[in-house]
C-alpha cells in the first residue's frame, strides 16, 4: 500500500486550521462530523482566538498543539494558505487537506498561490489533498475518520469511492446510505494539485478491505498515468465508473469522418481499454456496486432463475437476455429432483416457478439444485412475500445459501418493507443484494457477468510488422511540413499506404487530360477519376468524383467537367481502377490530445453518414482487439456469409486495422486519417479513397 497516503486515510490525529464557532462554517462542520462519527484519534481545532469548538480544546496556532499531527485541514482564505503549509511542514505534518477554494480554478493569481503552497509542501515531503475539495472519509472502526464537510454518515462496508466532483460523490454516498449499504473509503480531491485520482485508485486497489471501487471522473490530467494505474487496479478488483460529458459535441472542426464521429466518447474508450466497467446512469452504477460488494464473480453468462411470481420473472428474463445473458435448460437430473420437492403446480423449468405458496423447504431445494447445476453460473431470484407463507424462514434459508458464496445471486424483492421488517433485515444482513425492480436486479447481475468477461478475455498482442518502409513515410511527411501544408495529396497518401503494405486499388496521378487518358489505358477500364487538390476535402460534394468510366470519351468528359467546376491551380487527376461488388467499409484514425489515436472501423461509403455504425479503440490495438472491432459493429452479420452471398475476409481487414494503428503510432503527427471506402471481398480488400491530414 502507498505509505504516503496512510496519513491521509488513517490519521491518528487531525488538526483543523480555520476551526470556527460559526455553526454553518466549514471549519465548524468538519469538527462536528469528526465527533458525530466518533473519530478515534485526537482532534486539534485551531483558530486565532483559541476558542473551543464543540467542547474540544482549541489552539491559536499549529505550533501550540501538544501532540503529533498526522493530518491537517486548512480552511482559511487563500492568501494565508502557503504560510500555513510552511508552518505544518515545520511541525512535521505529512498530509494536508486544503478545503479552501480560490486557487488555479480562479485564474492566474490563484494559480500562483497554488504553486506557492505546492513548492513549500514539496520541501517538507507533505502530500496535499485538494484544494477546493471535500476531503476524505474512512469508516474503519479503528479510525472513523470523517475528515469531510458532507452529511452522510455511512456504516462500514467494502465499497470505496473516489469522485472528482464532491456533489456527485455526495449523491453516490447518500444512495448507498439509503439502500442500507456500507462503504469503506471516500475521497473527493477537488483540484487534485498533488494527490491524483490514479494515486487514490492504487491505494484502494491495495486496500484489502476494499472489494469494489466506484469512480466518478470528468477529466484526466495525465491520461497515461490514469490508464496504467486503472489497468493495474482493475485487474485485481472491480472498478465501476461513470464520466460526465458523454454527449459533448466533439471534433467540431474535424475534416474527417473519423474525427467527427469520435467526439464525446474518449472517456468510454479509456475505461474499456483499462478494463473498467462503464456506466451511463448513476443509479445503475450504485445498484451494480452492491452486487460486487457482496457476491462472487460468475464464471459465465448462464443464469438460473427462481421465482414465486410469474410476471416479474418474465420482465427479468427479457432484461437478462437483452444484455447477452442466457437462460439454459435444466438437466434431467435436476428436473427429477425438483419433481419430488416442489408443489404439483410448480413449473419445473428454467425459469423455475416454485409458486406463491412455496415455503422454506421448496426454496432451499430450488437453490440447492441451481447451485449444483454445472451449466448454471449465477442465480436470479424473484421473491414476493405472501402473507400466507413463513417468509422469515424462507429468508433464513436464502441467507444460509448466500453465506456459502457458491455462485452469485441477486434478488428482485417485492414487498412492503415496513410490513416485513424482520424478513427484510435477514436478507439485508446476509448480504443478498435486493432490488425493487426486476430490470434493476437484471442489470446488476449483467454487470457481474461483464466483469468476468473483461477479466477473462484474451487481450492479444501488438503485432510489429517488419515489412513496412518507415523511411519513405518520414520523407513524405517531412516534405509536407516544409511546405506548411496540412492536407496530403492523393499521391502522398497512397505512397504512405503502400509503404505500410496497406492494399490499394491500382492508381496513377495525371497532370492533365493527356496523362489521364494514358493512365486509364495503362490501369485498364473501367476507371475512376477523382479531383486531387489540397483545397478539396470532400471531393464528391463539389463534383470531383466520376466512377465506372468505361472508355476514353467518358474519361475526357469527366476531366473537362471537373476542370470547369473546380478552378484550383493545383488541380490534378487521380486515376484509379474501378472496383465493384465488394462491401464498403471505413477505417480511420483520429488524434486525441494526451491520448494518442483513436482507430475507427465501420460501414463505409454513404452508410457511415446515414447509420454511423462504427466502433473505436485506442491505439495501439492488438490483433484480438482489431478482430473484435470487425466483429462488433451492429452490421457485422452482413459482412459474413449472408443469403448465399460470400462474406468478406475479416482477417484481412483486421490486419489493415493493425497496420493503420502502427502507422499512426510510428508517426504521431498524423492528425486525421480516413480510408473510405475500403472495398472488401471474399479473399481481398482494397482502399479506393483515402485522406491524411497532419
Amino acid at each position: 500500500m502507498n505509505q504516503e497516503l496512510n496519513n491521509l486515510f488513517n490519521p491518528k490525529s487531525v488538526a483543523l486550521i480555520g476551526a470556527s464557532t460559526k455553526t454553518y462554517s466549514i471549519g465548524n462542520v468538519i469538527i462536528k462530523n469528526l465527533l458525530r462519527y466518533n473519530y478515534q484519534g485526537e482532534i486539534y481545532p485551531i483558530n486565532v482566538k483559541g476558542e473551543d469548538i464543540h467542547g474540544v480544546k482549541a489552539y491559536k496556532s499549529i505550533f501550540d498543539v501538544p501532540g503529533k499531527v498526522d493530518l491537517a485541514h486548512i480552511v482559511i482564505p487563500p492568501p494565508f494558505v502557503p504560510q500555513e503549509v510552511e508552518n505544518c511542514g515545520q511541525m512535521g505534518v505529512k498530509a494536508i487537506i486544503i478545503n479552501t477554494a480560490g486557487f488555479k480554478e480562479m485564474g492566474i493569481e490563484g494559480k500562483k498561490l497554488e504553486d506557492d503552497f505546492l513548492e513549500r509542501a514539496k520541501k517538507y515531503n507533505i502530500r496535499i489533498f485538494g484544494p477546493n475539495c471535500q476531503g476524505i472519509i474512512n469508516s474503519d472502526p479503528e479510525y472513523k475518520a470523517y475528515c469531510n464537510f458532507t452529511f452522510t454518515y455511512f456504516k462500514p462496508g467494502s465499497i470505496s469511492i473516489v469522485a472528482q466532483s464532491g456533489g456527485v460523490g455526495a449523491v453516490i454516498m447518500q444512495a448507498f446510505h439509503d439502500m442500507g449499504i456500507g462503504m469503506r473509503l471516500y475521497a473527493s480531491n477537488g483540484n487534485g494539485s498533488d494527490i491524483s485520482i490514479p494515486e487514490i485508485m492504487r491505494y484502494y486497489g491495495n486496500d484489502e478491505k476494499t472489494k469494489v471501487i466506484v469512480l466518478y471522473i470528468e477529466s484526466i490530467a495525465d491520461i497515461k498515468e490514469f490508464m496504467e494505474t486503472a489497468s493495474e487496479v482493475a485487474a485485481k478488483k472491480p472498478v465501476l465508473a461513470i464520466s460526465a460529458g458523454r454527449t459533448e459535441k466533439g471534433a467540431e472542426a474535424s475534416k474527417s469522418h473519423t474525427g467527427g464521429l469520435a467526439g464525446g466518447m474518449t472517456m468510454e474508450l479509456i475505461f474499456k481499454k483499462a478494463g473498467i466497467i462503464s456506466f451511463t446512469k448513476l443509479d445503475e452504477l450504485c445498484y451494480a456496486s452492491i452486487a460486487f460488494a457482496t457476491q462472487p464473480i460468475p464464471k459465465g453468462k448462464n443464469v438460473g432463475m427462481i421465482t414465486n411470481t410469474g410476471g416479474p420473472a418474465i420482465i427479468a428474463t427479457d432484461e437478462l437476455v437483452s444484455r447477452g445473458l442466457s437462460i439454459p435448460k435444466l438437466t434431467e437430473n435436476a428436473k427429477s429432483i425438483l419433481k419430488t420437492t416442489m408443489f404439483p403446480a410448480a413449473s419445473i423449468n428454467n425459469p423455475l416457478d416454485v409458486v406463491a405458496t412455496a415455503g422454506a423447504a421448496q426454496f432451499k431445494s430450488a437453490f440447492e439444485v441451481m447451485m449444483n447445476e454445472p451449466q448454471i453460473d449465477s442465480v436470479y431470484l424473484t421473491f414476493v412475500t405472501p402473507p400466507f407463507v413463513d417468509c422469515e424462514s424462507v429468508a433464513k434459508e436464502l441467507a444460509e445459501i448466500n453465506n456459502k458464496q457458491i455462485k452469485p445471486m441477486v434478488c428482485n424483492y417485492i414487498t412492503d418493507k415496513q410490513g416485513w421488517i424482520e424478513t427484510t433485515n435477514i436478507l439485508q444482513d446476509s448480504g443478498i443484494p435486493c432490488y425493487d425492480f426486476p430490470e434493476t436486479a437484471g442489470q446488476a447481475l449483467a454487470s457481474l457477468v461483464k466483469y468476468h468477461e473483461i477479466t477473462s478475455r484474451e487481450k492479444g498482442s501488438i503485432v510489429s510488422f517488419d515489412d513496412v518502409d518507415k523511411l519513405t513515410v518520414a520523407n513524405i511527411l517531412r516534405n509536407v511540413k516544409s511546405q506548411n501544408r496540412e492536407n496530403l495529396s492523393a499521391k502522398e497518401v497512397y505512397e504512405i499506404l503502400s509503404a505500410y503494405q496497406i492494399p490499394v486499388a491500382d492508381w496513377m496521378i495525371a497532370e492533365n487530360l493527356e496523362e489521364a487518358l494514358a493512365a486509364a489505358d495503362k490501369i485498364g477500364y473501367p476507371v475512376v477519376i477523382k479531383a486531387d487538390s489540397e483545397q478539396v476535402i470532400h471531393k464528391s460534394d463539389v463534383g470531383g468524383v466520376a466512377v465506372n468510366l468505361t472508355n476514353s470519351e467518358e474519361v475526357e468528359n469527366a476531366v473537362k467537367e471537373m476542370k470547369g467546376k473546380i478552378g484550383q491551380n493545383d488541380l490534378k487527376f487521380f486515376v484509379q481502377k474501378f472496383l465493384s461488388g465488394g462491401k464498403e467499409l471505413i477505417i480511420g484514425a483520429n488524434k486525441e490530445e494526451g491520448l494518442g489515436h483513436l482507430i475507427m472501423f465501420g460501414l463505409g461509403g454513404i452508410f457511415v453518414e446515414i447509420f454511423k455504425d462504427v466502433i473505436f479503440n485506442i491505439s495501439p490495438i492488438t490483433d484480438v482487439e482489431s478482430y473484435e472491432m470487425v466483429e462488433n459493429i451492429k452490421a457485422s452479420k452482413i459482412l459474413g456469409n449472408y443469403r448465399g452471398k460470400p462474406g468478406i475476409d475479416k482477417q484481412i481487414i483486421s490486419v489493415i486495422l493493425q497496420r493503420i494503428s502502427l502507422l499512426v503510432t510510428d508517426f504521431p503527427e498524423i492528425k486525421e486519417l480516413d480510408l473510405n471506402p475500403v472495398f472488401a471481398f471474399e479473399n481481398s480488400a482494397y482502399v479506393v479513397d483515402a485522406r491524411i491530414i497532419i
